[in-house]
């Protein structure tokens, strides 16, 4: 029996994964429009699966990942489980006007309520919620 207590110790977030429907669509939104560095790509013949991994400046990686045939998302946003995904931004009107230059929907800027900083909304290839939110 342990005497003392021990408390986990999480340091940061290491990767999130994406599973897509498209997969040249989903690697070619998310290198050549968001700008992330590929680190690793490899092909798994045994489940006719890719699985990229993704640098997002250098700090945290995305897995993304294709299957055959992956059931959609249930709704957007409310399903139970991830909600969205948020990147800081330095200057929230020029990653929007970037962004919807690049052919990307882009929703209004808001300002949260809380915080009184400005974010905004966009959807990847498979509709999932990504925000974009000025430090």
């Amino acid at each position: 029996m342990m005497t003392t207590k021990s408390k986990l110790s999480v340091q940061a977030i290491h990767h999130v994964a994406i599973i897509c429907s498209d997969y040249q669509r989903s690697k070619r939104f998310y290198t050549e429009i968001l700008g992330f560095t590929i680190l690793a790509e490899v092909y798994r013949t045994e489940r006719d699966s890719y699985k990229l991994d993704l640098s997002v400046n250098g700090q945290y990686q995305i897995e993304l990942f294709s299957f055959p045939n992956p059931p959609a998302r249930v709704s957007r946003p409310e399903a139970a489980g991830l909600r969205h995904l948020a990147f800081s931004v330095a200057d929230i009107e020029q990653t929007r006007a970037f962004l919807t230059e690049a052919g990307v929907d882009c929703e209004q800027i808001r300002v949260d309520e809380f915080t009184q900083k400005t974010f905004f909304f966009i959807a990847d290839p498979d509709n999932l919620p990504i925000e974009f939110y000025e430090m």
